[in-house]
């Protein structure tokens, strides 16, 4: 499965926000969309590109050198010089993006600790849900360090990173949300049904005003990996030397589908 490189650097805060209110979430997903098959991994010896599906499976960069499935590459003086860019530019767009999706798990875990402090009426039960998303963040935080914060550009780890723990911090919040407008509503009583709501204005205001404000900022900043992820692709274009069945070496592309979306709305 192809992975969308702006998408999951801000798919945090997506997967995490998304649920807890009516309101779209409108965080930007930047004007751009570039995929790649590879998982992605940096050292100190070089770049490692790797997939289980499609040829070739395995590619490896360092200091203007290429070796293919295990086999060096010759290439001449022109694209040795635009291997080096290549690495160099992979190399400082990897930590960029990690900053990126930090910050969109730190989105998210704010607003779901917004909607604890806001419903949970018991201050034990707050207490509790707030020490458990705490415990949650701390754990994915640590996860995303130790996968693409480190180096390592793996769709799964970055999926983990992104849903490890968090499923049951949330279904527990939702929960607990749930049973209070149920509680509420079964007891007839006007005075806890119209704080219940009051405190939902409150949410949403809390949420347009702290939550998609960041989302949007953090979005602007996701678009400007567009221009470095368009020139990844422009060097490329340019290698001269093939693959061994003739074709050129692809690591990453532009999401075509979405190419052909922005031009349907842009004759709208």
């Amino acid at each position: 499965m192809r992975t969308t490189i702006t998408t999951l650097a801000l798919g945090a805060a997506l997967a995490l926000t998304a649920p807890l209110h009516a309101h779209d979430f409108h965080g930007s997903m930047g004007h751009c969309s570039f995929n790649t098959d590879y998982d992605v991994r940096i050292s100190d010896a070089g770049i490692a590109f790797s997939r289980d599906d499609g040829e070739p499976t395995r590619v490896f960069m360092h200091d203007g050198s290429l070796r293919i499935d295990g086999k060096p590459v010759a290439v001449d003086a022109a694209d040795a010089a635009r291997l080096r860019s290549y690495e160099g530019s992979v190399r400082t767009l990897v930590p960029e993006v990690a900053s990126i999706a930090r910050e969109g798990l730190d989105i998210g875990f704010d607003a779901l600790t917004t909607v604890a402090t806001t419903f949970a009426e018991d201050g034990d039960a707050r207490s509790h849900l707030i020490d458990r998303l705490n415990r949650s963040r701390t754990r994915a935080m640590a996860q995303l360090d130790a996968g693409i914060g480190s180096g390592v550009w793996t769709r799964q780890a970055m999926e983990d990173s992104f849903e490890g723990g968090i499923q049951d911090a949330v279904s527990e919040l939702v929960g607990t949300v749930t049973a209070g407008a149920v509680k509420a509503a079964l007891s007839g009583d006007q005075a806890k049904i119209a704080a219940l709501e009051a405190r939902a204005d409150s949410l949403d205001q809390a949420i347009d005003k702290e939550v998609n404000a960041r989302a949007d900022r953090l979005g602007a900043r996701a678009e400007m990996l567009c221009p470095k992820l368009r020139e990844l692709d422009q060097l490329q274009r340019q290698f001269t030397f093939r693959l061994p069945d003739g074709s050129p070496l692809r690591l990453i592309g532009e999401d075509q589908d979405r190419g052909a979306d922005k031009d349907k709305l842009a004759t709208r």
